[in-house]
């Protein structure tokens, strides 16, 4: 096919044109630098052509595709889509390497334009969405994913475009919406790492950045979560951009020409170190399982990865009518077939899903009632919402130890929600009973549930009595100080069913008195879910 592909000599752009000279198409390089552009086509057998995206594009209708791989397409001013419109205009197939949200969703805007001019109008054909979805679409198969967890993390050595690095410094600090848990929060850009373990055993951190991913994937997949990180190789390059992330937060520092240059500067001072090893994790949890699709780079080839979705879409035979961001444009197998000529591996996984509760009661948790059992499945993020009842004890040292933990205030009736997240070792619950909130952490051990509220540490021994869930305290402990027995206070918490909904009932007594310190009890349901389709329009 005969192939313009603007900002052909960016980093992005030129792995592109490579491959798509590889595979036979007649390229033509084209962006406002003529001379780079002529130097790349010499050196690879391509067209060189000079175009301005914002200039005259009346040159399109000599060619079947045009491909924009330049960017960044959330500075595209106030008229995003002038190039697809040219091209639909013209007759001519449109394609990008789009990673920008706002972009990439608002493509479907021109799906009655491209429809009938019977052209491919397709936005996001990069690492995300397509491949991403691609991986998705292969992992879960027909099941509806809790969770999806997407990471792209290149080696350090991975030539740096000043567009990437303007889109990245331009999220750092700000609000995005990520879909967690059925609803709609709010993070900042560039927070919440998590480490990902590559092929070959390597870790590496990701941190959150807002993708086409997190708009795109909670209503198409159906998924509870949905979760997308990206990180930089070298520690001193990940926590620089976290502190000039909290930086942001406070102060919103504009990424200007010399904020641009000073962070360019840094990085390329920083370039020898690190290797060439880029990767990317898509990790689906479905049911009982984790399952995962890994991509391990070598020397150097990660930046191919972007270009490969269009590379496999070229491939085919005829390309579809419409306007559409990329979202299962193309399949797992052609992508990874559109890999085979590069140093890249790509290995699946699927491993069972175990929530904590069952990892510590074993066969006993199948024997609970189905109202317990789903309170204690959580793949990510739940949000459980009901009422409760709040007795506190009377005297001085009841009143120090609720105040030091930070349990609610006496009420007959008052809202109550929990809000349980999944960490690295367990989860943390934070109960919000009215306007008063207080958190606890829970992690399986050998020994049996350990629950830790503020300095206090307790080991539970939890067991299933009947058809109830009962949290009895074995042992504690303040900070790294073990507690003794008469110095632990009584505790008497129970998880059962009335009516077919989940209740519970906790109460907490004083050591040696057995004054009352509080007690808690009431009801709880699923919280209603958020529209997937529809993130905050300002965030």
């Amino acid at each position: 096919m005969k192939v313009l592909l603007l900002g052909g000599y960016g980093v992005f752009g030129e792995r592109l044109a490579r491959l798509l000279v590889r595979d036979g198409h007649a390229v033509t390089i084209a962006g406002r630098d003529l001379g780079a552009a002529e130097r790349l086509a010499t050196e690879i057998g391509a067209g060189a052509l000079r175009m301005d995206r914002a200039g005259a594009l009346d040159g399109l209708a000599g060619f079947e595709v045009v491909i924009d791989a330049a960017g960044p397409f959330h500075a595209y001013g106030g008229d995003p889509y002038r190039l697809p419109r040219a091209a639909i205009t013209a007759g001519v197939h449109y394609l990008d390497l789009c990673d920008d949200a706002d972009f990439c969703t608002g493509i479907t805007a021109l799906d009655d334009a491209a429809r009938a001019a019977g052209v491919c109008v397709i936005s996001g054909l990069s690492s995300v969405p397509a491949l991403s979805s691609a991986a998705v679409t292969a992992l879960a198969g027909e099941e509806r994913p809790r969770v999806i967890d997407t990471a792209i993390l290149p080696g350090n050595r991975s030539p740096r475009g000043r567009s990437v690095m303007r889109s990245i410094l331009s999220q750092a600090g700000r609000p995005m919406a990520v879909w967690r848990g059925g609803t709609w929060e709010e993070v900042p850009g560039w927070s919440s790492p998590a480490r990902y373990t590559l092929p070959g055993g390597t870790r590496r951190q990701g941190w959150m950045i807002e993708v086409p991913d997190l708009r795109l994937f909670p209503a198409h997949f159906g998924a509870g979560t949905v979760v997308f990180r990206a990180g930089l190789e070298l520690a001193v390059m990940r926590y620089g951009l976290a502190a000039f992330a909290m930086l942001r937060r406070v102060v919103p520092v504009p990424i200007s020409g010399p904020v641009l240059a000073v962070f360019k500067g840094l990085a390329d001072l920083l370039a020898p170190f690190g290797s060439g090893r880029g990767a990317m994790s898509v990790t689906v949890i479905t049911g009982r399982e984790r399952r995962r699709w890994r991509l391990l780079a070598e020397d150097g080839d990660g930046p191919f990865i972007p270009a490969i979705a269009a590379r496999a879409l070229l491939r085919r035979d005829a390309l579809p009518a419409g306007a559409r961001p990329a979202l299962g444009v193309v399949t797992l197998a052609e992508a990874e077939a559109a890999m085979r000529d590069l140093q890249v591996r790509t290995e699946r996984d699927t491993v069972p899903f175990m929530p904590i509760f069952e990892a510590v009661l074993g066969e006993s948790f199948a024997a609970l009632p189905a109202p317990i059992r789903q309170t204690h499945v959580t793949a990510d993020k739940s949000r459980w919402q009901g009422r409760s009842e709040v007795m506190r004890g009377a005297g001085l040292w009841p009143r120090l130890l609720a105040a030091l933990v930070r349990f609610p205030p006496a009420s007959p009736d008052v809202e109550v929600e929990v809000t349980k997240t999944v960490t690295r070792r367990g989860e943390t619950w934070e109960r919000r009973f009215g306007t008063r909130r207080f958190r606890s952490h829970l992690i399986p051990t050998r020994a049996g549930m350990t629950e830790r509220f503020g300095p206090f540490t307790f080991l539970l021994g939890l067991r299933v009595a009947g058809e109830e869930l009962l949290y009895p305290v074995r042992s504690g402990r303040v900070g790294p100080i073990p507690m003794p027995r008469w110095l632990l206070p009584v505790s008497e918490a129970r998880e059962h069913v009335r009516d077919g909904r989940f209740h519970f009932d906790v109460s907490l007594r004083a050591p040696i008195t057995g004054a009352l310190i509080v007690r808690y009890r009431g009801w709880l349901v699923a919280g209603l879910p958020g529209d997937p389709a529809a993130p905050p329009v300002r965030y």
